[in-house]
């Protein structure tokens, strides 16, 4: 996958935060984090996403059958 560089702002204490995790061998670096906590955070909005729309489309069809019996 190629990769780009963007630039963030973050607070001291995520800083200090990440150091800790890349001292305590979890991460090789604070990118690493960033990228995991990102894929993480991305996986878990299409998870709900995902299930939203499959509740829609039941809530869809619902509506459908009342408005016309034969759907």
């Amino acid at each position: 996958m190629k990769k780009q560089i963007v630039t963030i702002n973050i607070p001291d204490a995520y800083i200090k935060a990440f150091e800790s995790l890349i001292e305590l061998g979890l991460f090789n670096s604070r990118s690493e984090i960033v990228r995991e906590a990102l894929k993480e955070f991305l996986e878990s909005e299409k998870t709900l996403n995902d299930d939203l729309l499959v509740e829609n489309f039941y809530k869809l069809n619902a509506v459908k059958s009342q408005q016309n019996p034969e759907f």
